[in-house]
Formats: C-alpha cells, structure tokens, sequence
C-alpha cells in the first residue's frame, strides 16, 4: 500500500501546476502505473499516446480521457485491476474524467451543470411536455383530429414558424457546442506537440471516426459489455445510430435545398431524395438506438461512470422518440391522426435540439478533436526519445 500512496502522490504532484480534480489525479495515477506495465500498448489510440508522456498534467488528463471509447478491452486484460490494491480500472477513470470535461468546457459555462440533470426522465418529460404544448395549441383551433386541408403539415403549423422556432436553437447548438470544443482544442493543442493539422492527419482521424476503429477491442473480435465476452455489438449500433441519424440530417438539408432553391414545397414523397433518405436514416436510427439501449440496460458498471447512465439513456431515448415518431408521421400522413403525429414527432425534435449541447451528443465532439490531435501528434518525434509511433 505504501507504494501505492507513494504513486498517488506523485500523480498528484504531476500536474505541472494545475489544480485537479480527483478524478484527473485518479487517471495520471492509472497512466503512471499503466506507463510502467504497457501490456495493452496495442489495443487503443490511448496506450501509443501513454508512452509519449512520463508525466500526466490536466491537459494531458483530458486529451487521453475524450480519446478512449470505453470499449472496456484494457479492464478485462489487466493484472492490476480490481481487487489488486492496484485498483486500475482505465474505462470507468477515464469515463469519469470525460463527465467532469463536458461540464467544465460547456459553453455558456453558467449551463455545465445541465450535463449532471440532463436524465432520462427529464429528457423525456421535457420531450412530452413540448408535445403536449403543440397538442394544445392545435386542439384550440379544432384541428388536432380530422381531415386536413391541402398544405400537408404547413396546413398546420406554417413553413415560416417552423423555421423560426428551430432555426435559432439549432444556430445555438451549433455555436455552443463549437465554443466548447474550441477551448477544449486550445488546451490540449500544447500537450499534443502543438502542430497544426495537416491533411494525413485529417484523413486517418476521419477515418477513424466513421469506422468507429476503436470499438473493436484493439484486436478486431469487439469489445466487451456486460461479461468477459468479445461482442461487436456495440460498434453496429453505433454505426447503425450514427449514420442513421447523418442520413436523416442530410434528407432535412437536402429538402431546405428543394425548398428555397428550386420552389419545391414539402411534403416530398418515393421516390424523392429526402424521402429515400430519411426512410432508411429514421429505420437505422431507431434499431440502432434500441440496441445501443438494450446494451447500456446490461452493462456491467465496472464499465463505466455509472453516474452518467440516466445522461446516456436520455440521449437514447431522445433519438429514437425522433426516429419513431418520424417513421409513424410518414405512415399517418394520410389519415385523420395527421395533426396528433406531426405534434409528437415535434414535440421530440425540439427536446432533442434543447438538449444536445448539453447532453451525451457532446461526447462525439470532443471525441473527434481528440483524435485529430492523436493523429497530429503521432507523427511527430516521440519526445521521449524512442522514434515515431
């Protein structure tokens, strides 16, 4: 235990300056550990850039912690994990510190703390209770059942409201989500050789990025979930989440395109571009939350901050109220429950927009700058002297 205490200390003593947060002292002190062992050199982006420091200040903390994708590989594989006094559990630290990183660089810094009650409940709530304000405002013009008149859903709410209701929170998501990241980059640009981008870098970090590369275990057969088992699931799932949710982005923005620059007005219908599109995105969207759900539902909390799971949930459960609500919106178009559907799928489009930028959709941002500069950084010298990666 003495030697124990003695690389706590010196974690601590690390920091180069900074005052950290438990949290961050607990990462350096597993790095520190991890650094002298480095049996799982090979599995992630983390280790390679392990070995590139001896020291682990709060930059360096926070660049190592956004760059693991918790595939919970090194916590199967490691002789030091829990119970050995030890204590290294790299996912569950690392997670921790990714929480404490959402907050601290949430832009405006006065909203950090929604990160910590974004839940599933509130998630949720707030998802109905907008749907029932839209309910309300459209029963009280005798219009919420029945038939309705030629206009398709702008006979309901018109074009230029929709716009002016989701136009300005999806500017804000955009800019708060960038200021945030642009502070998170500032920091950990110094800590990461301070080069600049260069476009292999580019490249390979984008590749990494829409493979989800690190989600394999490091070996390929997947990562673990709620056992000692190798499983792929989760890196189809997000796949299936991800891109499913891109698609339904590109059929809204190839739709603004049809709409302001040709004059075609919704609705469109098959075989039109954003109808195609947003089928297959609303379809993939919905069976990838329900996995990703199913998954989280069964993980084993070693796995992870367990603290986070309510955030996490509420994400899930946002995306696929949007994607199921959408799909049944299409289907109902014809019918009298026209009005009722185009509500709720609003309903959960606003909460979903009023929530990503301080809900789990950050982690994907943060996520991507560090592997930029994971890929800018290994093709500088290793400072320690011991060549490139």
């Amino acid at each position: 235990m003495q030697a124990l205490e003695a690389l706590t200390r010196d974690a601590r003593a690390l920091a180069n300056g900074d005052i950290v947060t438990a949290p961050e002292a607990e990462v350096a002190r597993q790095m520190t550990i991890c650094n002298a062992c480095r049996y799982c050199e090979g599995f992630c982006a983390v280790f390679p850039a392990m070995t590139r420091r001896l020291e682990f200040g709060k930059a360096d903390v926070h660049f190592l912690a956004n760059l693991c994708h918790n595939c919970g590989a090194c916590l199967h594989a490691c002789q030091y994990a829990p119970p050995h006094e030890f204590a290294i559990n790299v996912p569950q630290a690392m997670a921790q510190v990714r929480g404490q990183t959402y907050v601290d660089y949430a832009w405006p810094p006065a909203l950090g703390r929604l990160y910590q009650r974004n839940g599933l409940t509130l998630s949720v709530a707030l998802a109905v209770a907008l749907a029932l304000f839209l309910v309300l405002a459209v029963a009280s013009q005798g219009r919420l059942w029945g038939a309705v008149a030629t206009g398709g859903f702008y006979a309901i709410f018109p074009h230029n409201l929709l716009v002016s209701l989701f136009a300005p929170v999806f500017l804000f998501v955009v800019f708060a989500l960038g200021m945030g990241v642009r502070r998170f980059w500032r920091d950990v640009t110094p800590a990461t050789s301070g080069a600049p981008l260069s476009l292999p870098a580019s490249v390979e970090a984008t590749h990494n990025v829409l493979r989800l590369t690190y989600l394999d275990g490091g070996h390929g057969d997947g990562c673990h979930n709620a056992d000692d088992a190798y499983t792929l699931s989760r890196r189809r799932f997000h796949h299936l989440t991800f891109y499913g949710f891109m698609l339904c982005f590109a059929a809204t923005s190839v739709a603004t395109v049809y709409h302001y620059v040709f004059g075609w007005v919704a609705p469109y219908e098959l075989p039109s571009i954003p109808k195609l599109l947003g089928a297959v995105g609303g379809l993939s969207l919905m069976v990838g939350t329900a996995g990703l759900w199913h998954l989280n539902r069964r993980r084993h909390p070693e796995h992870g901050d367990s603290k986070q799971k309510p955030m996490d949930l509420g994400f899930i459960a946002l995306l696929f109220l949007t994607s199921a609500s959408g799909l049944a919106l299409w289907l109902g178009r014809g019918t009298a429950a026209l009005p009722l559907l185009l509500c709720l799928h609003l309903g959960a489009v606003m909460a979903l927009f009023a929530t990503l930028p301080y809900g789990k959709f950050a982690h994907g941002v943060f996520r991507t700058a560090s592997l930029l500069r994971h890929a800018v950084e290994k093709r500088k010298p290793n400072p320690i002297g011991a060549g490139a990666d």
